[in-house]
């Protein structure tokens, strides 16, 4: 099952999305994620979180409409997104990607990156999407959807990653090792395609940036 999520982000602008919002199977909203949607003429099928931050008119509107409302308490462990990332596992998701988690308060984007991380989500792709930026983990091997001349930065996630082997991109790596400490793997550029990236022992974290015309 694919699975969209839309998190609250400062102005999210869902119009470069309406592709990835078409073709989802179910369409999450966390917390102000709602009012973004609810903006663009979007309803989900699913409205999660403490609910401080979607505004009265789009809660109303969903409310009326009958939208699946799932309320947790203000002093919740959780955050809105990782709320509706357990959500979208309990649903069955295959696939999710996620718009509007990056881009606001650090604290919050930081902790949306290393919520990829998540035991929950180890068997699913997971994607944080804020054009022309992606973002997942690999914990094997991974296809790089991007065309040549794109920037690709590979960041080890929780540790150093070892066994590092790549093909088409312009700084490669053969069996080597990224340190948790150091930038090495940053800004690689994308010269074949299509670009592949494994990894023996650890986590890495792939940054993809399309390059824009």
């Amino acid at each position: 099952m694919y699975v969209v999520i839309v998190a609250n982000a400062p102005g999210l602008d869902l119009a470069p999305y309406r592709h990835l919002l078409a073709a989802a199977e179910r369409l999450i909203a966390a917390d102000g994620g709602g009012t973004a949607l609810f903006a663009h003429g979007y309803t989900p099928h699913l409205l999660i979180g403490d609910l401080d931050s979607i505004t009265p008119e789009a809660l109303a509107v969903y409310q009326a409409q009958g939208v699946a409302i799932e309320r947790h308490r203000p002093d919740k462990d959780e955050t809105d997104l990782e709320l509706a990332l357990l959500a979208a596992v309990k649903l069955g998701a295959s696939q999710i990607d996620v718009l509007g988690a990056l881009g606001g308060r650090w604290d919050q984007s930081l902790a949306n990156v290393t919520l990829l991380g998540m035991a929950e989500l180890r068997e699913r792709q997971v994607r944080l999407i804020d054009q022309p930026q992606q973002i997942w983990l690999v914990r094997d091997e991974s296809v790089i959807p991007g065309a040549v001349g794109d920037t690709v930065s590979l960041l080890p996630f929780g540790g150093d990653a070892h066994g590092i082997t790549t093909e088409g991109l312009a700084y490669p790596l053969h069996d080597g090792t990224l340190y948790y400490d150091r930038a090495r793997g940053v800004s690689n550029v994308i010269t074949a395609t299509p670009a592949r990236v494994r990894v023996r022992d650890g986590v890495l974290l792939i940054v993809w940036t399309a390059r824009v015309p």
